[in-house]
């Protein structure tokens, strides 16, 4: 199983998935349904371990062929795939479950605002991909839509809530390397062994974690529903289409198309779990949505997309020995 290479920025255009990335995020932002209830009975490190364990079953099959395509490419796919486990799936879960705990269910899904940022920025150094002028017309709005709706109060942000974002931020931040490296990794790797490595690293991670911490890793036969549908639907169904999708999606586009990811989560907290919204947030929450998909539209039928990538995606790497 192989990606599809890029074939130029007219062909990239037409077989974008950036729809498929925003598909994806949306199904992370039904998260809150489960991880919220679970975060306010175990620690943060259990809840994300066991989360792992389940994943890690349900892809056993996809483990010992990825470990082999691993270990016979380049020393960068191997530093991605290291980084994307073990920061992007495990330190940044961790992060974001605990931030359920000292803050609200919408503002820790919703402060991924920061994450199109660092990823546009890693993947500028990282990729070789150029931001034309018309892609401004998109992230910055983006960008302040998703601090419109993170905060009721915008100008004015509270101590517990400045706690919930400073773990939420640090978990984009990670979320937002993960975007660019596997970008980068799927160039050798197929999405089946990015979703395999991912999960497996991060398990044993978590473990390690565990141990340095002395955090147990108890839970109750209550916890278990809560545990397999959060694997299964925003956990391995999420990453299965988000894999699928970058191999044929720059990760500068791809990161804003994450943000669907925050307005689902919006959506949930306010239908299921009982938040508010303010006015402003609502607008925010209107900005983000037009932004994202006016460039998905934009770079599928436009003669001239945003973000000029490379014909290929391993074209990107810079050459190193195996």
């Amino acid at each position: 199983m192989t990606n599809t290479p890029l074939a130029g920025s007219r062909s990239a255009g037409r077989s974008d998935l950036t729809w498929l990335v925003a598909l994806a995020a949306s199904l992370w932002g039904l998260s809150a349904l489960w991880r919220g209830p679970l975060a306010k009975e175990y620690p943060a490190l259990a809840i994300v371990f066991w989360e792992h364990l389940v994943l890690v079953v349900l892809v056993s099959p996809w483990i010992v062929p990825a470990v082999r395509r691993l270990l016979a490419s380049s020393t960068r796919t191997k530093v991605s795939v290291l980084v994307i486990g073990a920061g992007s799936s495990a330190l940044a879960t961790t992060l974001f479950t605990a931030a359920f705990r000292m803050g609200d269910p919408i503002t820790p899904q919703v402060l991924q605002k920061l994450q199109p940022l660092i990823a546009l920025a890693l993947a500028a150094l990282l990729l070789g991909e150029r931001l034309k002028r018309s892609f401004a017309y998109f992230a910055v709005p983006a960008i302040v839509g998703a601090w419109l709706l993170a905060f009721a109060d915008p100008l004015g942000v509270s101590v517990a809530s400045a706690t919930a974002a400073a773990l939420a931020v640090g978990a984009a931040a990670l979320w937002a390397a993960g975007t660019v490296l596997g970008r980068a990794a799927s160039a050798e790797l197929s999405f089946s062994d990015l979703t395999a490595l991912r999960f497996s690293v991060g398990l044993l991670t978590l473990l390690a974690l565990s141990g340095a911490t002395s955090t147990s890793l108890a839970i109750g036969m209550d916890a278990v529903p809560n545990i397999l549908l959060l694997a299964v639907f925003p956990g391995l169904l999420a990453l299965l289409l988000y894999y699928r999708a970058l191999g044929r999606t720059p990760a500068s586009r791809a990161t804003l198309a994450e943000l669907a990811f925050p307005l689902t989560a919006a959506v949930v907290g306010v239908v299921a779990l009982d938040a508010t919204l303010a006015g402003s947030q609502w607008l925010g929450f209107a900005i983000v949505l037009v932004s994202v998909v006016g460039l998905a539209v934009h770079e599928h039928r436009s003669e001239r997309p945003s973000v000029a990538v490379p014909d290929r995606a391993d074209e990107a790497l810079v050459p190193t020995d195996r």
